[in-house]
């Protein structure tokens, strides 16, 4: 019998310290590795944010199965439906034809005509050169009283240009139709998750006496209609900057990004911004600085040197709150995180240069197969996917900031690291629900 000497040998694959890796791609680019960490939305979730809106998806069969999977698990097939390509129509030519002839028939069918439909076609329509201005101008005389807006899932548009999660929340506004602008009305956008009542934004909103609109509580069409209405719209979120300043220069309100940050400077500049921009009072947050720094000294005394992952998962700043929790004395040893983004340029050097032996791990790198551990550590895990990958059920189950802005971020982040000590959760049973928080879109 013959036998392999060359036989291959499965290795885990080990982290880079900080100080070895590079800006922004700290990791080459390969086959992919998904974990059963599901709690991030993904396009379907973010596009039933538009209530009474109907989703269709174009796509193979292989790519179409995720997506009906989401569907269902959400609970939302009745507003779901999906036109399968097959190769025959790439072979003939009729991707147009079938488009429009398949959301036709969908449209036609459903028991209730929907005031918008959202229409996703994806990769192989681009390779094989559609017409999809022509699609949508058909669709649109065809149904005078629906509205179409294209979106997308290409995972070709993942390495330039416009992200597919950039596109998709700028596409969540292209609906909205030009109406009376009012001067006390405001749209916070670009976010899945409704911001927290708790927050600097929306306590400076509300005691202005400004009429705040989010996606996240419009329960009818025309209620998401009445965003329209807005003079402002607020990002923090910076996916959501591509398609604020694309709602600025279409409906003509002024689009103003407030970054989302761990640093005390950072977010008072940014408030700065937002105050100086709406004409107000910049308050004094000085007591805020000084409850979080006293949060920060409890929940030290609490958890000491118990060794801390973070993953990207859990906020848009990953690094920023390495450099928090690092400065403050925590042993945060692992942060697992695929690219930087260029907001954290800055805490990335800074992370270099005072905490060289800090490691990085990807997250979608094939070799990461291998990395969950197979006994519980005594890690205090801060996101889904360092919960997965440390095998721990001490962690923070918050995904994409959890609606958290400013010093409520931070003293928030603090408390549930506080909690997660002490309590244990079931982790193998919560990452693996989809889109945690979703059933607010249905």
């Amino acid at each position: 019998m013959l036998k392999r000497v060359n036989e291959p040998v499965e290795r885990k694959l080990e982290g880079i310290r900080i100080a070895d890796a590079n800006f922004p791609a700290p990791f080459a680019s390969g086959l992919e590795y998904a974990t059963p960490a599901r709690g991030t939305w993904n396009i379907v979730h973010t596009g039933m944010l538009i209530p009474e809106a109907h989703e269709i998806f174009v796509c193979a069969a292989s790519c179409l199965r995720g997506v009906v999977l989401t569907a269902a698990e959400m609970h939302a097939e009745d507003r779901f439906s999906t036109v399968e390509i097959k190769e025959h129509n790439l072979l003939d030519g009729d991707m147009e034809e079938l488009v429009i002839e398949g959301v036709s028939d969908i449209i036609e069918k459903l028991p209730k005509r929907p005031p918008a439909v959202l229409v996703y076609t994806s990769c192989v329509h681009h390779f094989a050169g559609c017409d999809l201005g022509m699609i949508y101008r058909e669709l649109r005389e065809r149904f005078p009283d629906i509205d179409f807006t294209d979106c997308y899932m290409n995972p070709i548009m993942r390495k330039s240009g416009l992200t597919p999660d950039q596109l998709m929340r700028s596409r969540l506004y292209m609906l909205l139709k030009e109406r009376e602008k009012k001067d006390n009305a405001v749209a916070i956008i670009g976010n899945d998750l409704p911001t927290r009542e708790s927050s600097e934004l929306m306590e400076f909103l509300k005691s202005n006496g400004l009429k705040v609109h989010e996606i996240t509580s419009c329960k009818t069409y025309e209620e998401y209609q009445e965003m329209a209405e807005s003079s402002y719209y607020i990002s923090y979120n910076a996916a959501a900057v591509a398609g604020g300043n694309m709602l600025e220069e279409r409906l003509g309100g002024k689009h103003i990004y407030v970054p989302f940050s761990f640093d005390y400077d950072e977010i008072d500049a940014g408030f700065e911004k937002l105050v100086g921009t709406l004409g107000a009072e910049m308050p004094d947050y000085s007591e805020k600085r000084k409850a979080c720094d006293v949060a920060l000294k409890e929940t030290y005394a609490l958890i000491g040197k118990t060794p801390i992952s973070i993953d990207y998962t859990y906020c848009p700043r990953p690094l920023g709150l390495a450099r928090m929790l690092l400065n403050a004395g925590f042993a945060v040893e692992k942060v697992y995180v695929d690219s930087i983004s260029g907001e954290e340029k800055a805490d990335f050097l800074y992370l270099q240069e005072h905490y060289p032996e800090l490691l990085f791990y990807p997250t979608l790198h094939a070799g990461m197969r291998f990395m969950a551990k197979k006994n519980l550590s005594g890690y205090l895990a801060i996101g889904q996917k360092a919960a997965y990958f440390d095998n721990t059920n001490h962690f923070v189950n918050v995904v994409e900031g959890g609606g958290m802005l400013g010093y409520d971020a931070v003293l928030n982040t603090l408390k549930l690291m506080r909690e997660a000590y002490l309590e244990e959760k079931d982790m193998r049973g919560l990452i693996q629900i989809k889109g945690m928080g979703c059933e607010g879109c249905v």
